[in-house]
């Protein structure tokens, strides 16, 4: 088996993983009682849950009909798609998108060669262009924080390239061939489209053997019009097991695990699941056969049950801090990340508590009104900006009267005499400032998330805790 693995590192680094023997003789799983073989699913279901998120969004995102970038923020491999406006309430592509700035979304594969990204001059606009490897851990993010916000060239190199770049020029090694940049530009409401989109206009990706070349046309992707187009995260709760872990299976062949993952792999290769082999069920005994089928509902009720106990908590909000976009061996952590926010930056970036309660620790419910009242030293310290963003049962944005999924800082907000600030939470219009309404979904639970971009440092220390939210009489 490991003479016909063509990349020569892919060879090595599987041979160090798991010995050249076990690639030879197809790595068989070794005996397990039922106990172990159900555990040990559960954790491969876990481990695998961002990179087959992962694919399924990249498969939605770059399944473009007419060949190029579309108007629906979608675009082929390693072409830009800029998001012209905000998300609507008929955005599914993301779980719990941000309606303070305008994405530019770029999936690349620098498998064969570097792809080299030109960023404009922003003129002190804040924005970050943070790329994800297929584990989804964030492993470059230029911008305002990191690099400021001068014209810059950087190219992004995949793991086995061991070529040349331009003398000067800046290279961020992917961890693997395939990879996601979420690009974020801040946008202070409909009035800012223009500027931002200017901005949107400036930011080029080419492949390296076409740096220069004024001619350069980028190539058209294929169509399938029969590609499932439903919600990524919605299409991998659907999933079977002998489905999810073939993708899991066949992607890793190309992106391969992190250093330090050598524990789980051993692991996960116990029911069948060995970097660069196909994953078959029918070659697993009984038992594992029925620890993998039960393998996604154990994990994704697992991935529930840690999302609600994440983080500290701190007047009813989640404060979910380190690890974030990076996440090391914390294997659940990622998967919950991955489930309720693809594509999360890193804390120092932006930093999102999580309401999933009120002051009485019950669930957030549309029939209820809701206050939060921020003391005047108590509103957030972002040094960038802030918002409160308002999520339907399904993760994503509700339709309501008014068009409005956030509310913060950039907002024409009525504050009190004394500088403190209230913020109104309900379904329905209230009688008064409604400046500082933010409308809850029509009916169902609902949660929310405060966005801090370039957060304090009180934020990251942890002493800044945000208020309570208040239900009020009817």
């Amino acid at each position: 088996m490991i003479g016909l693995i063509r990349s020569p590192w892919l060879r090595r680094v599987l041979v160090g993983m798991l010995g050249a023997t076990a690639l030879q003789a197809g790595a068989a799983p070794s005996a397990l009682s039922p106990a172990d073989a159900q555990e040990i699913a559960a954790e491969a279901y876990i481990y695998a849950y961002p990179m087959v998120l992962m694919e399924v969004t990249r498969r939605v995102s770059t399944n473009v009909a007419s060949g190029g970038p579309g108007s629906d923020f979608r675009a082929p491999m390693n072409q830009f798609a800029h998001a012209p406006v905000f998300p609507d309430d008929k955005f599914d592509r993301v779980v719990r998108p941000n309606a303070d700035t305008l994405y530019s979304s770029l999936w690349f594969d620098v498998s064969r060669e570097p792809i080299v990204i030109s960023v404009p001059d922003s003129g002190g606009r804040y924005y970050l262009l943070p790329a994800l490897d297929m584990w989804t851990d964030v492993f470059m993010s230029p911008g305002t924080r990191t690099s400021g916000n001068g014209a810059q060239q950087f190219a992004i190199v995949g793991p086995n390239w061991r070529g040349k770049l331009p003398a000067g020029m800046r290279a961020y090694v992917s961890p693997t061939s395939v990879g996601w940049m979420i690009g974020r530009t801040q946008t202070n409401g409909v009035a800012d489209y223009a500027s931002v989109r200017k901005f949107q206009s400036g930011l080029k990706a080419v492949p390296l053997s076409a740096l220069g070349n004024p001619s350069y046309v980028p190539p058209k992707a294929a169509f399938d019009p029969k590609l499932d187009m439903s919600a990524p995260v919605e299409q991998v709760a659907r999933m079977d097991a002998a489905t999810y872990f073939a993708t899991f299976a066949r992607f890793l062949k190309d992106n391969p695990p992190h250093a330090n993952d050598y524990p789980i792999l051993d692991r996960i290769a116990r029911i069948g699941l060995v970097p660069g082999e196909p994953f078959e069920m029918s070659r697993l005994p009984a038992e594992v056969q029925a620890a993998v089928r039960a393998a996604p509902a154990a994990g994704q009720k697992q991935i529930g049950k840690a999302l609600s106990h994440s983080g500290s908590v701190a007047n009813g909000w989640r404060m979910i801090s380190n690890p974030i976009g990076t996440y090391g061996t914390d294997y659940l952590r990622r998967a919950v990340i991955a489930y309720a926010g693809l594509g999360a930056n890193t804390v120092e970036d932006a930093f999102y508590p999580l309401a999933l309660t009120d002051a009485d620790g019950k669930p957030l419910d549309s029939a209820a009104k809701y206050v939060i009242h921020f003391d005047k030293e108590q509103l957030p310290p972002a040094r960038a900006f802030w918002s409160l963003t308002m999520y339907n049962d399904r993760q994503f944005f509700a339709a309501n009267s008014i068009h409005r999924f956030a509310i913060g800082d950039r907002d024409a907000l009525k504050f009190n005499p004394d500088g403190s600030l209230d913020l109104t939470i309900q379904r329905d219009p209230p009688n008064d400032a409604a400046v500082n309404w933010l409308p809850a979904p029509a009916a169902g639970i609902f949660t929310m998330n405060l966005r801090l971009y370039l957060p304090g440092t009180t934020v990251l220390d942890g002493t800044w805790k945000p208020p309570v939210i208040r239900r009020v009489a009817a």
